[in-house]
């Protein structure tokens, strides 16, 4: 395993869409396992998204149980993720490793439903609501070439600057 330098905004890399992920192998595998060490070693990240280290591929991890006030699923690796079903909306506060120095309200879905592939190419479902279901829009929106400040309402009212990264 292998920490990765994080991409940071404005960097070309973290605007392209990424392809789909079609052989599940080890070097699948071992390129995941690099992905979840350089989550693990930036600071209290709850997911991270293969762009962000320069890996074009629809891979995300995510682990939302930090919160344990909404439901979780726990450390999931998502291949291919595609949310599928989705309602209500509400606005929430994100940040991003790629873009360290602030933070901003986006609206995003209250609740989803999902469908991805696990690191074997296993076929998984789940349904999702309050902060993992918006951590998991946060990664989709890397693998789709987007990031939270292209989201946010208004530059003016909702993006923050942050003061303390952690």
């Amino acid at each position: 395993m292998a920490v990765r330098t994080v991409l940071t905004f404005p960097d070309e890399n973290l605007k392209r869409v990424s392809d789909p992920v079609e052989v599940f192998d080890d070097a699948l595998r071992q390129a995941v396992a690099d992905l979840e060490e350089t989550m693990r070693a930036g600071p209290a990240a709850v997911g991270i998204a293969a762009p962000q280290i320069g890996w074009g591929r629809r891979v995300v991890i995510i682990d939302a149980s930090a919160k344990p006030q909404w439901p979780s699923h726990g450390r999931l690796v998502l291949i291919n993720p595609e949310i599928i079903a989705w309602e209500g909306s509400i606005i929430g506060r994100e940040g991003c490793l790629s873009v360290p120095d602030y933070t901003g309200n986006v609206v995003r879905a209250e609740r989803l439903t999902l469908e991805a592939s696990d690191e074997r190419g296993r076929p998984l479902r789940f349904e999702m609501e309050g902060f993992e279901a918006r951590v998991l829009q946060h990664e989709i929106d890397h693998l789709n070439g987007l990031l939270f400040i292209d989201r946010v309402v208004s530059r003016r009212n909702d993006l923050f600057r942050r003061k303390v990264y952690r």
